[in-house]
């Protein structure tokens, strides 16, 4: 699936919103006056300059954003071995449980506060619902068809992403990115075209995961302002593992294939621990990553997954992209990575120079 990119906590907003910030919090901040507010004068702009990041700490950032490209795929892999001998409602359940044992720990060695309001609690609940049914998506198709191909249209998410943040919060998105936008879904279609005369409506599921993917990472940027990532992640998986076991005790002997959980047997055992094992890794990876180093610098990274994916279902299970695919591909990269650009260029062109203000 594709990376767990968190919004990065209020202290570090991303490129996308980082200047829409309210004029009280535009203060000037660097090395030498912390928090100290210039005289204000009329219609003028105050700019946030932030200490300057070492590159030692940028290039610990950028080593485990590599991590997770690497680790991410991981996962991918463990699912479709998996889907072998399983169902896929039993995966996605392994998933959770195996994930909340492994955070557990993190979560009291680092003895973070995990008490939750009501409120948090609800966008929680969305957040996991939305986390399940974008890992059953993905499961259910790379079970039939390369994780390669499946997790080129999943890359169709931050399309999605931008087009929901200018629905639902009012967010400025240009004509560019929008054409931007167009692109990527024109090569996702490249993608699915002749995976969809392969596989059937299968190859459609990857969509339904972009889809749920864009509104568990609405909601991560919701949260991600009053909650660690860290406690997040456990909640998310706690809240996953208790909706997840009453469905497949409900759907126990049904002879639902999907739903009906079977006794694993033999190394099934290890690749449903892989599926946890490998997505708590990869958060961790992604979660300390967003610590050392902005997220604008991380987040062209993103797509090295897509190599890392297509290498491991080549060696492991001989799958390897057909030209179109690679064309697909190609489009949906060029076309994420200009809206990353584009991004970062409206950023800049919002902050006043200091020179200009005083």
């Amino acid at each position: 699936m594709p990376g767990f990119l968190q919004a990065p906590p209020a202290t570090d907003p991303p490129p996308s919103y980082r200047h829409k910030l309210p004029f009280s919090s535009h203060i000037l901040v660097n090395s030498d006056r912390t928090g100290t507010r210039p005289p204000a004068t009329p219609n003028a702009m105050i700019t946030v300059i932030a200490p300057a990041q070492s590159t030692d700490r940028i290039l610990t950032g950028v080593t485990l954003m590599l991590a997770f490209c690497l680790l991410a795929p991981m996962l991918d892999v463990s699912a479709k071995l998996a889907t072998a001998t399983l169902p896929v409602g039993q995966i996605v359940a392994a998933r959770f449980i195996v994930q909340a044992m492994l955070m557990l720990p993190f979560v009291l060695l680092m003895r973070l506060d995990w008490r939750i309001s009501r409120r948090m609690l609800g966008l929680v609940t969305a957040r996991a619902i939305f986390l399940m049914l974008a890992t059953y998506c993905f499961i259910a198709a790379v079970a039939v068809m390369p994780i390669a191909d499946a997790l080129a249209i999943v890359f169709v998410e931050p399309f999605i992403l931008l087009i929901l943040g200018r629905l639902l919060f009012g967010d400025e998105v240009g004509p560019r990115r929008i054409i931007a936008s167009t692109v990527g879904f024109c090569g996702a279609l490249l993608v699915i075209q002749p995976s969809l005369s392969a596989f059937g409506w299968v190859a459609l599921f990857p969509l339904g995961t972009a889809l749920t993917f864009a509104l568990y990472m609405l909601i991560t940027r919701q949260m991600s302002r009053s909650m660690h990532p860290v406690t997040m992640q456990l909640h998310t998986s706690l809240v996953g593992t208790a909706i997840c076991l009453p469905l497949l005790w409900v759907f126990d002997g049904s002879g639902i294939k999907e739903l009906d959980a079977l006794m694993p047997e033999g190394l099934s055992w290890l690749w449903l621990f892989g599926v946890g094992f490998w997505g708590a890794c990869s958060h961790i990876c992604m979660t300390y990553a967003l610590k050392f180093a902005p997220s604008a610098t991380l987040a062209p990274l993103h797509y090295l997954e897509l190599i890392s994916a297509v290498a491991l279902g080549y060696l492991i299970f001989n799958d390897f992209p057909n030209p179109m695919t690679w064309a697909g591909i190609a489009i949906i990269s060029g076309s994420g990575l200009y809206i990353i650009y584009r991004e970062q260029m409206v950023a800049r062109a919002t902050v006043t120079p200091p020179s200009a203000e005083y």
